[in-house]
């Protein structure tokens, strides 16, 4: 687990002043209204900005920066990843991940059989799907887990490990 959470993503600009329009990938948008501050990484460095002004709009959020004024400044930040130190995440009910921390586990089934690594997640409206890769069989097609109870037996971060029960007909998805 790293030091920064990922929490959105910076997909554009908004306006002429500098705006970013961003993607939140957390599952309370709303915890953008809590922060000062954010870290944007971009071309392997991390800088902090001031939050000067917040907007929701659509599934985006308009997020102004004090250190950013034009829509040039802002047009070089398209493609950053939104961060807050690990310190500032919202804490969370037992049972429930931060989905940083999913990606790259080690997927077993409940038989101790390997299947892959966690590479993906996607985000539906029922429920998440979890996409898991051989990295040794590249020719075999990704696996699709529904991130549901039922599938999904138990989540060891610490050893880096997802324990799950392949239901009946997901291997031929």
């Amino acid at each position: 687990m790293g030091k920064y959470m990922q929490i959105g993503k910076v997909v554009n600009t908004h306006g002429i002043r500098g705006v970013f329009k961003i993607i939140p990938t957390t599952d309370d948008p709303t915890r953008f209204s809590l922060l000062d501050f954010v870290f944007l990484y971009h071309n392997q460095q991390r800088k902090k900005y001031e939050i000067e002004q917040l907007q929701f709009h659509k599934q985006f959020i308009l997020l102004k920066c004090k250190e950013i004024s034009t829509m040039d400044e802002a047009e070089t930040l398209k493609g950053a990843i939104v961060e807050i130190p690990r310190s500032m995440a919202l804490p969370l009910e037992e049972n429930e991940y931060y989905i940083g921390d999913l990606y790259g586990l080690e997927v077993f089934t409940t038989g101790h059989q390997y299947l892959g690594k966690l590479t993906d997640i996607i985000f539906t409206g029922s429920n998440d799907v979890y996409v898991v890769e051989d990295p040794k069989n590249s020719s075999q097609k990704p696996m699709l887990l529904p991130a549901i109870r039922q599938c999904i037996q138990k989540i060891d971060l610490e050893n880096k490990k997802m324990i799950v029960y392949v239901m009946e007909g997901l291997e031929e998805l």
